[in-house]
């Protein structure tokens, strides 16, 4: 049922992540679209490339916002803008209505069957395993997905059947105004502390969302979530709530309605197995390429929704199987070896190891660079970075377990830049507990974000109450420099690159001090996974790293 749009709106951050989709969903149902963004982007160019006109940068003046709006029907503003933005401002003297993207949402989606996937956590994983079953079995779904997810081609499908997949966030009321037919709720935690004042604050939000949902309509929520239990027993308590509403719990404990059992994450891989229940008879195995416990709970939720639409259970497990990720979300960045030489015994005299260059084959003799995963394929001297947009305290500890399990023996090294001061101090104590699956952590300088405010605070006051593993405050200017001599002094030929003083963990540096080669204890380092972790430029990092490691970033 492709929608007929006939509006020209205008969209202000057409580049961000929440606008983007819908741009291109306005524009796939015959709808008139242009924006503008403050700097370039692959979603600008993808954009650009489809007809959009999109202003990088400010405008010049009036004049030309003026003639830029000409035309325009309605503009669309992004949450990230002040009320008091040139942009809004203008729009609105010209007389344009100026909506944010809460407001735009219920247009957008109105006549579909909607499914809002909300919850603190796994929105953007879920809507995509959800949006990816949809389409396999043939419904035809529009999904809008707050992370790039490349089986997809990008973050919005733009589909010609009734369902509709929307990634609902929390953050400033975003959902409050959605009337859903189904909606997830994964979980409930206290997220944004420049929103919600407390945890209750929250929970009364989450409750108002579900409160929505349409008579008759459906709720699946993962029972396992004590946020998640909160809200439901609100909602019941609640004589107001409609009693059309069915509601499906899913979960690990016993009595869900979706259950995973006999969970088994593999050995140094990605993959994890488990049986599925649906009220308590076996429907099939879940297979996995993603990795955590948490990635199970996120397909259960698909799972359910995906049912209640009328596909088969074996079907969409089948599909799960072949979901390979969302960017951002436990994303391989790239590996790196150095040179590994020969012993010193066996090589002529006078010749040292470290003139000796690498030299691995495949196992049919095809010869291998030094940058190839299958020349050291127990990771023994290698540098494997991964990249996660982790920055809550429960979801760094859930991605780190899933980077301890990958690791095998090797060492995991966290990289967390903080993400906004507001969120900094207010779970400064949970930070400081959810790196025990780490050997090592650096924190570098706090992402702002929309903040100006440092409340005081400095990332050191993080570091210091990290009692283990060792913890490590390095200011964002020297981070690449420090992270590069880290990796050298650990994994390159100790004849060529002595160690360095060992710091024992309660004494760590705070202050970007020389490189410290400690580790929590497991014995010589035998390789490293490097976890970067947070929402802001924290992502750039895996590739600079490479780079000044001797891998060229992308043209």
């Amino acid at each position: 049922m492709t929608r007929q749009r006939t509006q020209h709106v205008h969209f202000l951050g057409i580049g961000g992540a929440g606008l983007s989709p819908l741009a291109q969903i306005h524009l796939a149902g015959g709808g008139a679209v242009s924006g503008s963004d403050a700097e370039d982007s692959p979603r600008v160019a993808t954009l650009r490339a489809r007809g959009v006109p999109v202003r990088v940068g400010p405008a010049t003046g009036p004049g030309a916002l003026a003639t830029e709006l000409a035309g325009v029907d309605v503009v669309v503003a992004s949450s990230a803008l002040a009320d008091d933005h040139p942009e809004i401002v203008a729009a609105r003297e010209l007389g344009l209505p100026v909506r944010r993207r809460s407001e735009w949402l219920p247009e957008l989606t109105a006549g579909y069957r909607l499914v809002a996937v909300a919850g603190s956590h796994g929105k953007s994983t879920t809507s995509a395993m959800l949006a990816l079953v949809l389409r396999a079995a043939g419904l035809d779904p529009t999904a809008v997905i707050g992370a790039e997810v490349s089986q997809l081609g990008g973050n919005a499908l733009t589909g010609a059947g009734d369902v509709f997949v929307l990634e609902s966030d929390e953050y400033g009321g975003a959902f409050a105004g959605l009337t859903p037919t189904l909606a997830i709720i994964t979980n409930v935690e206290w997220e944004h502390p420049d929103i919600f004042p407390d945890e209750a604050a929250v929970r009364a939000a989450f409750t108002a969302f579900a409160g929505r949902i349409r008579p008759g309509g459906h709720l699946v929520a993962c029972g396992d979530d004590p946020g998640v239990s909160a809200v439901l027993a609100a909602l019941r308590a609640d004589p107001s709530w409609s009693a059309g509403v069915t509601v499906t719990d899913y979960g690990f404990g016993a009595g869900r309605h979706w259950r995973a059992v006999d969970v088994v994450p593999a050995a140094d891989d990605d993959t994890t197995r488990a049986r599925v229940l649906r009220a308590g008879e076996e429907v099939g195995s879940l297979v996995l390429a993603v990795p955590g416990h948490h990635s199970v709970l996120n397909a259960l939720a698909a799972l359910a929704v995906a049912t209640e639409l009328g596909v088969e259970p074996a079907q969409a497990l089948g599909t799960l199987a072949t979901y390979t990720g969302a960017a951002r979300r436990f994303e391989f960045v790239g590996y790196w070896q150095p040179s590994v030489r020969p012993p010193a015994e066996i090589l002529p005299a006078g010749v040292s190891p470290a003139a000796v260059p690498l030299t691995a084959t495949a196992v049919d003799g095809t010869p291998l660079p030094v940058t190839s995963a299958a020349a050291d394929p127990d990771g023994v001297h290698s540098l494997e970075i991964i990249d996660d947009y982790a920055h809550h305290p429960t979801e760094i500890r859930l991605t780190l377990a899933a980077a301890r399990s990958r690791a095998g023996d090797r060492d995991v090294w966290a990289v967390l830049q903080p993400h906004t001061y507001s969120r900094f101090a207010a779970m400064l104590d949970g930070f400081a507990a959810a790196f025990t699956d780490a050997d090592r952590v650096y924190v570098t300088d706090v992402y702002a974000a929309r903040e100006t405010d440092d409340l005081g605070l400095h990332p050191s006051d993080l570091v210091s109450r990290i009692t283990a593993p060792p913890a490590h405050y390095v200011p964002w200017s020297t981070l690449i420099d420090r992270l590069t001599t880290d990796v050298h002094t650990a994994l390159d030929d100790p004849a060529s690159v002595p160690p360095a003083p060992r710091v024992p963990p309660s004494s760590g540096p705070v202050d970007g001090s020389p490189a410290a080669p400690e580790s929590s204890g497991r014995g010589a380092t035998r390789g490293v996974l490097l976890l970067t972790l947070g929402a802001g430029t924290i992502t750039t990092v895996g590739p600079r790293l490479l780079a000044s490691l001797g891998i060229p970033l992308p043209a």
